[in-house]
């Protein structure tokens, strides 16, 4: 994701790369960021946070969520916006991420996409419209390096889901099915993992009702619109951190939505 957002950020003209950050041991370390791509940027990849931080406006941050939190914290520390994408974090993590953002401004969302933000209000209109009557399934597929499952937005998908038929999904949400599990739980919206290859995410909701079944999906075939996606939300936090505005964000205040 990294080299994604390099080369999105290269190709604007409205961002200037200040920093780029890998892990200590990575074979990029020490080199030109903008080198994959036949250009001298002037930005040596680097692992140190700190000072990364303190030369720039925002940080966009995919990584884990400890590592996340520790380059939040050295944004804080440095009066310094964040776009975080890293999925995985549990409600403690949550917790972290929300008292930082009483200090800087933070967009977090799990999936940056635009499409995917548009597909998120299909999705709870459809609950809505369609009702009890439809059985929800949320199936999702990523490349085999993914650590974490189910996805961060089949996630939020579940929960858009759910907020259109009048619930939470903490109250409904079936991870797992393994031997005689007995019929399927009224209101129950479950979730199916896929890992192999070098998928980039798909993600599709299944309402599947007596005699129909609607399905709604996204399939992203390249990280760039993850990418473009994260430029905006940079911009979004570039222009709160401008007037002094904190909080926590997601990709709906980006696009306006809500």
């Amino acid at each position: 994701m990294g080299q994604a957002l390099i080369e999105a950020a290269l190709a604007d003209p409205q961002f200037v790369l200040a920093a780029a950050l890998d892990i200590e041991s990575a074979p990029a370390q020490g080199h030109d960021a903008g080198e994959r791509f036949g250009r001298a940027t002037g930005v040596v990849v680097s692992h140190d946070v700190q000072a990364a931080v303190r030369s720039a406006d925002v940080l966009i941050d995919f990584t884990r969520p400890e590592g996340t939190l520790a380059h939040v914290a050295a944004c804080v520390a440095a009066g310094v916006g964040a776009v975080v994408g890293t999925t995985g974090l549990n409600d403690v993590q949550k917790s972290d991420l929300a008292g930082h953002a009483r200090t800087i401004p933070v967009v977090h969302a799990a999936n940056m996409s635009v499409g995917v933000v548009v597909l998120l209000s299909l999705v709870e209109e459809a609950a809505r419209k369609l009702g009890s009557a439809y059985d929800v399934e949320i199936i999702e597929m990523h490349h085999k390096h993914k650590v974490d499952a189910p996805s961060g937005t089949a996630l939020q998908l579940g929960d858009a889901a759910a907020a259109g038929s009048g619930r939470k999904l903490v109250d409904c949400a079936v991870y797992a099915r393994e031997g005689h599990t007995g019929e399927r739980k009224p209101g129950a919206i479950g979730f199916a993992s896929l890992r192999g290859g070098d998928v980039v995410g798909e993600h599709t909701v299944v309402f599947a009702g007596t005699g129909e079944r609607v399905e709604l999906s996204h399939r992203a075939t390249s990280r760039q619109n993850f990418a473009h996606g994260a430029l905006r939300a940079a911009a979004f936090v570039a222009a709160k951190r401008a007037a002094r505005q904190t909080g926590l964000y997601d990709m709906q205040d980006v696009l306006e939505l809500r």
